[in-house]
């Protein structure tokens, strides 16, 4: 079963009726991930999707209905690893989301894919430093303008 199909199967049923007949794989299916981290990330992607791009397992709603769908994505992640305990994840998934905003209303586009390579890889058995020093080493070197916090 693909990490979008689970998706399908964990929402509302409210949510539900809008999810899409075949999703297709998540976009952190063959990620270096444990499984559980691996919903949790393509969880909330899909919700970041619903506010920003195309989700992949919903279609049909209207943009007000997309934004309280992509919200509730969000919280099913965060709610299912912070039954795991795991309070630094939860921070990594947190960071991404706000930071993900902050890329579109500051309009740096740019790092966005790089914010969710950081948090996989923090997630990730490996770790890694995550999306917040992703972004602001970007900024301290240079690569989008001058250093500025984040």
């Amino acid at each position: 079963m693909s990490l979008l199909t689970e998706i399908v199967a964990a929402v509302d049923p409210t949510l539900a009726a809008y999810a899409v007949d075949e999703p297709g794989p998540g976009r952190f299916e063959d990620a270096p991930l444990e499984r559980d981290r691996a919903f949790v990330l393509e969880v909330v992607h899909e919700g970041y999707q619903m506010h920003y791009g195309e989700p992949r397992a919903f279609a049909g709603m209207d943009s007000d209905m997309r934004l309280l769908a992509g919200d509730a994505l969000y919280a099913l992640g965060l709610a299912r690893l912070a039954e795991s305990g795991d309070l630094e994840a939860v921070r990594e998934l947190a960071d991404l989301i706000a930071l993900c905003a902050w890329a579109h209303a500051d309009k740096r586009p740019e790092v966005i894919d790089e914010l969710w390579r950081a948090s996989a890889e923090a997630l990730s058995p490996k770790g890694g430093p995550g999306a917040r020093a992703a972004v602001q080493e970007r900024l301290v070197t240079g690569a989008t303008g001058p250093a500025q916090s984040v």
